[in-house]
């Protein structure tokens, strides 16, 4: 059996909040377990029996939230994809992620989240729709998503 894989992120003092955000977002999520600081702990960033890290599942995907400080941060070069079957679904995840989040980072199907988290909310057939065999009806398509933020599926399939 292959390792499984885990994403960490790393978070400045506030894993659990970002971790019961997603949670809240996503079906079939849940946090399954949480790490305290111990006593003993000097570094300023942190105190005895704060959260050290969060542990939660999001549609299967494990991920660790890290309570590492202020030293990292964020970046679109490392995204989630989410994909979605319809326009209802793309609004839906396009919608929640982007409250009090980033609107600059908002742009091509990408969402940056209230904690700079990075999201793709993607329309699953865009893919055959930007290699079908029609090239020009592809060279549409493209030029108009590379205009849009949150993917509207009736223009990119129109295109």
């Amino acid at each position: 059996m292959p390792n499984p894989l885990i994403t960490c992120l790393w978070f400045d003092g506030n894993a659990a909040e970002a971790a019961e955000y997603y949670v809240s977002i996503f079906p079939d999520s849940k946090i399954t377990a949480r790490q305290v600081y111990p006593q003993g702990d000097s570094e300023q960033h942190r105190s005895a029996g704060r959260d050290l890290a969060v542990e939660f599942e999001l549609n299967g995907h494990k991920f660790v939230g890290l309570n590492g400080g202020p030293k990292f941060r964020f970046s679109p070069a490392i995204s989630f994809q989410i994909i979605c079957d319809d326009q209802a679904e793309i609004d839906y995840y396009w919608d929640k992620l982007k409250e009090g989040g980033d609107p600059e980072a908002q742009v091509c199907a990408w969402v940056a989240d209230k904690f700079g988290v990075s999201w793709q909310v993607v329309y699953k057939k865009l893919p055959d729709v930007l290699a079908g065999e029609d090239r020009a009806r592809a060279s549409r398509a493209m030029a108009k998503m590379m205009g849009m933020k949150k993917l509207i599926v009736e223009e990119l399939e129109n295109a």
